[in-house]
């Protein structure tokens, strides 16, 4: 399967979807007009991929320094896909990424994990460059 590979924009994550390796990521902000426009390719790949993991090990990594609600509906969608593929037998871990000093992208991160069962959630702080 292709990787999936989005450049960032003023409205719009990173998205590096390596799925040879299992590795997924979204970087960034994510606040576009129109969601279904960012995350329609985004839950396309990714419903091809999780149709095939099998019970593979996959990574997914978020760091998001912001997002409206469109794109908050499209993670939880997201996560939901994750959770089902997980509960089939995939290995799940999804790595929540937020800075210290923010305890808004911190409680996001505890909101979504607790709608999952079948995934690993980590929360972590990391310091972003100045």
């Amino acid at each position: 399967m292709e990787n999936l590979k989005i450049a960032a924009t003023e409205r719009s994550p990173e998205v590096d979807f390596d799925f040879e390796h299992g590795a997924l990521s979204l970087r960034g902000e994510s606040y576009p007009e129109d969601a279904s426009t960012v995350f329609g390719p985004i839950f396309s790949a990714l419903e091809s991929f999780l149709a095939t993991v099998g019970d593979r090990e996959i990574r997914i990594d978020f760091d998001l320094t912001y997002f409206n609600s469109s794109s908050a509906k499209a993670l939880m969608n997201m996560f939901q896909r994750l959770d089902h593929a997980a509960a089939a037998g995939a290995r799940i871990k999804i790595t929540w990424f937020f800075a210290p000093d923010d305890d808004t992208m911190k409680e996001f991160g505890e909101d979504f994990s607790e709608d999952l069962e079948h995934v690993a959630f980590n929360l972590i702080a990391i310091e972003t460059a100045a």
